[in-house]
């Protein structure tokens, strides 16, 4: 076999092997972008949710300005930013809404509004459809920062413009219950069901 036929099929090898890792790489970012999609239709459907939930309890929880000024300050910046900026946002925005039905169990003609049932019960299942997509999203994340990361992956990745992904995180302190204190005795400031409200705390 003369050189030039070496040279050739060397040559083709190596494009074929370059095809390979491209493609394998792009079909890995795809699915991380898939991925993140789905987490962005549900941050969204959060999104709307929340202005009606505000609507609706800020008739009974009249001495609970503050949580529901929080809430929709954290709702605008669940749809904004980098994956980090809105998984933050994200974390945040539970926190807030884990102490607003920790402090409506303090008000009965609240708790019976079918409204606010239907707007809790919603709100619950797409934080465990954000929960779900999460796990998936970032288990792909992991499979494609391996792969451009890892030789043979890391010596093309860089030059054909694969960059690493954040993770769409969860702080410990986010994946744990919320503890309701219901031992505070204060009876200071005006007499309403805020009035010794439970203390929401993390265990």
């Amino acid at each position: 076999m003369d050189p030039i036929t070496i040279l050739v099929i060397i040559a083709a090898v190596i494009v074929v092997i370059f095809v390979l890792i491209y493609n394998g790489l792009v079909g890995k970012r795809n699915r991380v972008q898939d991925a993140w999609a789905q987490i962005d239709v549900q941050l969204k459907r959060r999104y709307d949710l929340i202005p009606n939930l505000v609507e609706t309890v800020k008739g009974y929880m009249k001495y609970e300005k503050g949580v529901l000024t929080q809430i929709t300050q954290l709702r605008s910046s669940i749809i904004s930013g980098s994956v980090q900026d809105k998984a933050q946002a994200n974390n945040q925005l539970s926190g807030a809404l884990k102490s607003l039905f920790a402090v409506a169990e303090n008000y009965p003609d609240l708790k019976a509004s079918q409204t606010y049932q239907n707007l809790q019960d919603e709100l619950e299942n797409t934080e465990n459809k954000i929960s779900f997509v999460r796990t998936s999203y970032n288990d792909y994340v992991l499979d494609y920062n391996n792969a451009i990361q890892q030789f043979p992956g890391n010596v093309f990745a860089g030059s054909m413009g694969f960059k690493r992904q954040d993770f769409f995180q969860a702080p410990e302190e986010a994946q744990e219950p919320v503890k309701v204190d219901l031992t505070s005795n204060d009876t200071t400031g005006p007499q309403s069901p805020a009035a010794g409200k439970p203390k929401v705390q993390k265990k």
